[in-house]
């Protein structure tokens, strides 16, 4: 796998990946209990918007820095977001944090973190962002494989009731993804059914997401919402004009959270034909 993040940190999908990711931990935090969380493509942890990667593409410069330059108000979500970003750069406003650092910022001392990165060099990166935190565990191992042995999640004889399993693959093969992440989250599903799994995905052409978006739907899940937001129009099978994140099992009010913080997503960082939405592609009757 030849895939870096670093060329592509900070860019919009982040920008809505992270939202989502923030506000679901902040779902999961309103209950004292525990929980856990699984970071099935967890990458290095922390990026440096000024490296040569990011540099090399300039994505961040149009997603993350336009947006928090426009300094947006409002949404309670976006606040969230944008406040943890800036906790996790102790300072240094070219620092932007991946997931599992978020993960880690927001957990509380009875939680967990399992970050797994199958790369050598990511891992042993993010291995050094969260040395010496006992709640965080990273595996260098295949992500999807950690579904099956991770799940459902226990530390000694303690087992988590609550918890998250992000999954963000990097879409080598594009299409040919879809197979194993349909897998992975049934998997998923079998070992932690009450879990909450959060899968970002690209968007070229809207078209080609119809068969992965019936086969979630079919899953055994009482509800699966997704949340898209587009830069520019969805019509370049050539670049991704969008992301999105289909969320199994979302929290309670999830949707009237995110929401909101859609629209100045979009004003921030978007073209001309900019857009966004959420469907619900199950829901549970009331």
């Amino acid at each position: 796998m030849n895939y870096r993040h670093g060329f592509h940190a900070g860019n919009h999908a982040d920008v809505l990946k992270h939202l989502v990711l923030v506000a679901l931990l902040d779902a999961l935090k309103k209950k004292d209990a525990p929980f856990f969380v699984l970071d099935t493509h967890a990458g290095r942890g922390r990026y440096d918007l000024r490296g040569d990667q990011a540099s090399r593409t300039g994505e961040a410069a149009a997603g993350f820095v336009r947006l928090r330059e426009a300094a947006p108000a409002g949404p309670p979500a976006l606040r969230a977001y944008l406040d943890a970003v800036a906790d996790c750069a102790l300072g240094d406003e070219h620092s932007y944090p991946g997931s599992p650092l978020l993960v880690a910022h927001a957990l509380r001392e009875q939680d967990r973190l399992a970050a797994c990165e199958l790369q050598p060099e990511e891992a042993t990166a993010l291995r050094a962002v969260l040395a010496g935190d006992p709640r965080c565990h990273v595996h260098q191992r295949d992500g999807y494989a950690a579904a099956k042995a991770l799940l459902p999640p226990r530390e000694g004889n303690t087992r988590f009731a609550r918890g998250l399993v992000l999954i963000d693959p990097p879409y080598e093969a594009q299409e040919g993804e879809y197979a194993a992440i349909v897998a992975a989250l049934r998997e998923g599903l079998d070992r932690f059914p009450q879990g909450i799994f959060a899968l970002w995905y690209p968007i070229k052409r809207r078209a080609t997401l119809q068969p992965l978006m019936r086969k979630l739907a079919a899953l055994p899940a009482r509800s699966a919402l997704a949340i898209e937001l587009l830069v520019r129009p969805d019509d370049s099978p050539l670049r991704m004009n969008g992301s999105g994140m289909v969320i199994i099992n979302p929290p309670w009010q999830l949707d009237a959270a995110v929401e909101p913080a859609l629209r100045p997503l979009a004003q921030a960082m978007g073209e001309a034909g900019a857009s966004w939405r959420l469907t619900w592609l199950k829901q549970e009757s009331a």
